[in-house]
Formats: C-alpha cells, structure tokens, sequence
C-alpha cells in the first residue's frame, strides 16, 4: 500500500524545492492536493514519479518540477481570474484553484472532462470549473483573464486567446520550435505584446496548437 501522504512531501522536497520553487503558496497546494487522484488507477503507485504520465492518447499530465516552474511563472496571485487550456484530469486545475480566484478550464477530450469534473467535485474546489470545448478558442464569455495558463506544449498562440488577456494579464506555456521546448510568459500591454524566457521543458503538444504547414510543389 503506497503512503501518499508520504509520497506527496517527498515530491516536493525533492523534486519543487530543488528547481528553485519557493514561492509559498505553490508548495502549500501541491502538499494539499492529493495528485493520486487525478491519475490513472493503474499508475496511482506512480503519481508522484519524476516523470509524465499518460492520460490519453497524445496526452500526460506534466511532470511535477514542469508544473510547479510554469505556475511560478504564472505569478498567479488571490485575487487573478484564471484561464486554463486543456486541463486532463485537473491536476493542475486543482492546484490554480488554491491559488487564484477562481479558474475555468477548457478540455478538448470528453472522457478527460468528466475525470476532472469528478475529482474536482470530490475536493470540493467550488472555484474551478471544466468545460469541454475547443481549447485554441478559449472562453471569451467569462474573460478577460489576469492569467492564461496553457498544459502542455504549443507551437503557436491564437490571436483569439491573447485576446482575452487583460491589460498586464499574461499566458504561459511550453513552446516547441524544432524539437526543443522553452516555457515562456507572453505579456500584454495594452495592444503590445512581448514574450519573455522561463526556462527549459518539454510537453506533449495540445490538440490544435499545431503550425499550420503549408506545402510546396
């Protein structure tokens, strides 16, 4: 019988502390939410590994170390109304949840949806919501967003998110370019947008995030 609760401060000891997460508030959600929920019952003995976790086909939960670093450097504060693109099964929703004001998540695939609705119900996060939708249209009714918080990786950022940004709000995600990921903050000013580096990190791409290729004969 796996000890969770053990299982849960040994990942944060060794795996949070040690990337340079010390943000407080960070360490406090990830020893209180129960990440074993969230993950497969075949790989519940595995939750709290140093390594992705298949939810779907084409999908994983992040690695610990990747999450904690992108939602530090999602700088998300009591107060900020929270947008999140592509859920899973609501680890990371879950996390957001005790750290914002409120978040909405969008979840391409059904079957993810209701896992996440489910565990969400049960930890009673009355602050979050998933809804399934296409995730490179957003939420607009319910934005503008202080924070957009992308799980997993892109390759490009509709216009259509940056959108519902609000003035100082910012988007982060995991960018790939040629094989190598980078997590980066994109930053609205009024109608400038800038992008800064985070740090390095790989994910599986999100449905729909994909550059459009265009072919010559």
């Amino acid at each position: 019988m796996t000890d969770f609760a053990a299982a849960r401060e040994a990942m944060v000891d060794t795996q949070v502390r040690t990337s340079d997460v010390t943000r407080y508030s960070i360490i406090d959600a990830m020893l209180r939410v129960p990440r074993e929920l969230f993950v497969p019952k075949a790989r519940r003995d595995v939750a709290y590994a140093e390594a992705e976790i298949p939810l779907a086909p084409g999908r994983a939960m992040a690695t610990p170390r990747t999450l904690a670093k992108m939602l530090d450097a999602a700088d998300i504060g009591r107060s900020d109304l929270v947008l999140e693109i592509a859920p899973g099964t609501g680890y990371s929703t879950a996390l957001i949840a005790r750290l914002a004001a409120a978040v909405v998540a969008i979840e391409p695939d059904a079957g993810l949806c209701a896992q996440a609705t489910e565990a969400l119900q049960r930890l009673e996060a009355i602050n979050a919501v998933v809804t399934l939708g296409d995730p490179t249209a957003g939420d607009p009714a319910h934005g503008p967003y202080d924070v957009i918080f992308v799980n997993g990786a892109v390759e490009r950022v509709p216009e259509a998110l940056t959108d519902q940004l609000k003035d100082g709000g910012r988007l982060v995600a995991i960018f790939l370019e040629r094989g190598v990921g980078q997590c980066r903050v994109v930053l609205r000013a009024g109608d400038t947008i800038a992008t800064r580096y985070a740090f390095d990190a790989t994910a599986p791409l999100v449905p729909g995030f994909e550059t459009k290729r265009v072919f010559a004969f």
